[in-house]
């Protein structure tokens, strides 16, 4: 790294024209300068900003490195001014630290393992094939994110959670509305009250009557029903945003690569490695924050206590000093070890749930439809607002032949 050390005074968020699928080029930039550059955050606070995939990989498995909502009192494009962070509300564990997180993941754990979750793959192939027939009947043409993206995880996360079939549709609206980067502010607070409202009815419901489901298993333990509804909110979050932008912007990204999507169509055992190459080169859950609770040296500098950092995950994963040509999808590449499920002890619980969706959803959907194709110009593909947590497209219009 030179000595000089570069410094970044806004985050960037917009992609380049024609780019969707690469990281902002400014955030490209500062990886070139070295893997940390010096960030201001709105209001004049100085922080960091960490590019590089080794010191991102160090800080996630660093507890010097606090993730705590209370610290957080700094956000990378938004000035709270003298605003005071609330502490995380109970359930709420991924803005958590040990000992308090580690009491609400542990008995959520062993319901999330790899053979618990191959043993949903027959479930998904169902749902995946249910979905790929209604857009069959009523096609040549569709929107694969109404049609595929999101229905797919959105019903396999009521299931785990046991939400009854009858309230899922009105359920999945009230949990995109707050979610989508886009809902005004009094829409949004009125479809999260309404999320948390019916969330509190659906724990009571477990209470009383238990079924085979993630929830009901959970209140089986001493945890409060505040505090299943804390997890209930996060498990949902987490398990139907970012698979859901995955496929889409995925299946996206194999049709703008149509030798990678032949390679894959032609070879299904490829699934596995596709998925992870997929994961690494789209990076959806883009960046993340951490405080520094103590004086660090990272990288060859001082990382001082209190300094907020924002850790990211895009850059990291096409990180040239640990990938081979990493703007390149290549769906063969060997080196896997992203970390677009995070690291350390915040690792995604839902990762092995999310990896059997995205390798049975795609192969479905490349293998019932071998003509999909974009129905509108790449460049006008609608992508998600840079608002929003989680990047993807808003739409994706494809068709395919009769």
């Amino acid at each position: 790294m030179s000595e000089s050390l570069h410094t970044v005074t806004t985050l960037p968020t917009a992609r380049q024209p024609g780019c969707p699928f690469d990281p902002p080029a400014e955030l490209i930039d500062a990886r070139r300068h070295g893997p940390i550059s010096r960030y201001t955050f709105p209001g004049g606070t100085p922080g960091w900003l960490i590019t590089g995939y080794d010191l991102v990989r160090s800080v996630l498995a660093d507890p010097r490195f606090s993730s705590r909502k209370e610290l957080m009192r700094h956000h990378p494009t938004i000035d709270y001014g003298d605003i005071e962070v609330p502490p995380a509300a109970p359930g709420e564990f991924l803005l958590m630290d040990d000992p308090e997180h580690r009491r609400y993941r542990k008995p959520l754990a062993g319901k999330f393992t790899v053979r618990r979750m191959r043993q949903l793959t027959e479930r998904v192939e169902q749902i995946t094939a249910e979905h790929l027939d209604a857009m069959e009947k009523a096609g040549p043409s569709a929107d694969l994110v109404t049609a595929f993206a999101k229905p797919i995880p959105a019903v396999m996360i009521c299931e785990l959670l046991g939400v009854p079939y009858e309230d899922r549709g009105s359920f999945q609206q009230q949990v995109e509305s707050f979610m989508d980067g886009e809902t005004g502010e009094e829409e949004l607070i009125a479809a999260y009250t309404a999320t948390q409202h019916y969330l509190a009815e659906l724990v009571a419901a477990k209470r009383a009557n238990p079924t085979d489901d993630v929830l009901s298993d959970l209140t089986d333990s001493d945890l409060t029903d505040e505090e299943l509804r804390g997890i209930a909110l996060i498990l949902l979050a987490a398990g139907i945003d970012t698979t859901a932008n995955m496929l889409a912007l995925g299946t996206f990204a194999l049709l703008r690569n149509p030798a990678q999507l032949a390679a894959l169509r032609a070879d299904p055992a490829l699934a596995d490695r596709a998925v992870e190459e997929l994961l690494r080169y789209l990076s959806v859950a883009k960046t993340f924050l951490r405080t520094a609770l103590e004086d660090v040296e990272l990288g060859g500098r001082t990382i001082e206590a209190g300094s907020p950092v924002i850790l990211s995950y895009s850059t990291a994963n096409r990180d040239p000093e640990r990938f081979a040509d990493p703007h390149v999808l290549d769906l063969q590449r060997q080196n896997g070890g992203h970390l677009a499920f995070g690291h350390g002890i915040h690792q995604c619980l839902g990762q092995q749930l999310a990896r059997v969706e995205m390798r049975v959803a795609f192969l479905a959907l490349i293998n019932r439809f071998p003509t999909l194709r974009l129905a509108i110009p790449a460049d006008e593909v609608s992508l998600r607002p840079e608002t929003a947590d989680v990047y993807g497209v808003k739409s994706l219009p494809v068709t395919w032949d009769a």
